[in-house]
This record gives C-alpha cells, structure tokens and sequence, in this order.
C-alpha cells in the first residue's frame, strides 16, 4: 500500500508542474473571460465601476452582421487551406521520401520556412502581391499585356484566396515532417509484397501508403483545422480585413473589438463563443475520425 501511495506521489508530483501551467494561462484566463463575458468591461479602467450586464453582449453579438461575416470567412479559409496544405504537404513528403538525387539538401530546404517568423514571411509575400508591378503581376503580365494587374489583396473575389496560398505554404513544412515520419513508419515489406503482386505505383499508394497513413491523417486534419481557424496574423499585416470584410476573421473581429475599441467584455464574449466552437469541433472530428484499432 506505501509502494502504491508513493507511486501515485511522484506521478502527481510530475504532472504538478504541467497542471500549475495549464491552469495559469488556459483555464484561469477562460474563466476570467467568462465572468468578463457578461460585464461591461472595458480595457482603460474608468470611473464609472464595471457593471454586470448578463447575456447583453452575446444578445449584441448574434445581431452583429459583421460577426456572422467573420464566422463564415473562417470557415472558408479553414475548407479551403485544410485540404491544400496538406496535399502540399503529402506531395512534397512523397517526393522527399523516394530516392531522389541531394534527397537531404531538398528535404533542409523544404523545412526553411518553419525558421521564419511568420510576420517576416507575410512582409515577403506582401511584395509578391504589390500592384502594379510585384512579381506575381509581372508573371501575369506576360499573359495579360503590359500595364495589366491583378489588386490580389484589394479585391474582394481574390483576397481570401491570396491569404490561403499564403498560409498554405508559409506552414506546410510542418505537416510535410509528421506525413514523411508516417512514411517511414510503413513497413518495406508491405511495397514489396504489392510489387510482387504487380501492383503500379498509384495502387501501391491507395492500397499500402494511404491506409498506413490513416492516424497521421486523422492527427494532421485536427491540428490543421483548428489552426486555420485561429488565422489572424496575415490578415491584420496584409489586409487588415478587408476589403470589405472579405478577409475579417474571428480572431481579427475579436482583436478588433478588445483593443480598438476597447469592449472587453464583449470581445470576452467573442472569445467564449470561439473556444466553445473550436472545442466542439475538435470533438467532433475526433468522434468521426477514429485511429485505427479503436472501437
């Protein structure tokens, strides 16, 4: 019984730690978040004493045309960069996985834009898009004619999509490791035994490599979801959610709430709601997309 109670005392002594962390800065900031949710906070202190106002600023939210705007842009960036960044990242981690030529120069290569903050990456493309003459119009020019351009961020049918080629390959490089451990992982044997059977290389990849892939997938589409619903850098350095609201996300929408005009509470409001909805996401897709072998 002490070997058991001593046991337990070390184990709780190792999590101690991570429970003070977690509790510091996720659960307590939530549960601040949620009192500030029904107050009429606001960010500079003033004389008036902060007020409880109940569901006033969820009430308020709900009717706000521009949060639904937010709402769907995100949901639109995370349908449209989940599925390209990771066949960005499966491509590349299939290339780098076969025997080609220098396979470790390429492989430090693909991996450089992990080393780079994603303000400096975003600074980069912002001259890639510049109009009348960044790179990108001047590719486009040959087609189009001299003195043609595309306003890739001031248009409101091209921005969002500008902002998702961006993200997806400002962050692929991440999902490229984990897609090129998985393939490493999958036993040799298995591609012999399919080339022995005569299998091409497009059967020996949707009947050996895709199901040995079943976990990284079900891993990568949670991880990538939710971190393309949490976007908001590259949309407040390169367009700042416009035009238009084109571009507004939840987060900007949030940001813009608690600290331009300074409501708090409401944007605490905001906040609930978004972690709620992601929570309930990531549930979701993990009820749905089960690891192989679970029941």
């Amino acid at each position: 019984m002490r070997i058991r109670t001593k046991g337990q005392g070390q184990e709780l002594a190792m999590l101690l730690p991570a429970l003070i962390f977690i509790t510091a800065l996720i659960v307590l900031p939530f549960l601040l978040s949620v009192w500030f949710s029904f107050t009429d906070q606001r960010l500079v202190p003033r004389p008036i004493p902060t007020k409880f106002i109940g569901t006033t600023n969820y009430e308020r939210m709900f009717v706000d045309p521009l949060f639904w705007q937010a709402i769907w842009n995100t949901v639109l960036f995370a349908l449209i960069v989940t599925p390209v960044q990771l066949a960005m990242s499966l491509g590349a981690a299939l290339i780098l996985n076969s025997a080609i030529p220098f396979r470790g120069f390429f492989r430090s290569v693909a991996i450089l834009p992990l080393l780079l903050p994603m303000t400096v990456i975003v600074s980069i493309w912002a001259v890639l898009f510049r109009i009348p003459s960044g790179p990108f119009n001047a590719v486009y020019q040959w087609f189009a004619g001299q003195g043609a351009y595309v306003d890739f961020l001031g248009n409101p049918s091209t921005a969002m999509l500008s902002v998702v080629a961006l993200s997806a390959w400002a962050t692929f490089p991440y999902q490229m490791l984990i897609y090129l451990a998985g393939l490493q992982d999958i036993p040799q044997d298995l591609y012999e035994a399919a080339k022995l059977d005569g299998a091409k290389r497009w059967q020996r990849f949707r009947y050996v490599t895709w199901p040995g892939l079943r976990n990284v997938n079900i891993f990568l589409i949670i991880i990538t979801t939710v971190g393309a619903l949490k976007l908001f850098t590259q949309v407040d350095i390169l367009t700042k959610g416009g035009p238009n609201g084109a571009t507004t996300t939840i987060i900007h929408y949030l940001f813009k709430q608690g600290y331009a005009t300074q409501k708090v509470g409401y944007a605490s409001a905001v906040a609930v709601f978004f972690f709620l909805a992601v929570t309930a996401i990531a549930l979701l897709q993990r009820r749905f997309l089960k690891n192989e072998g679970e029941a």
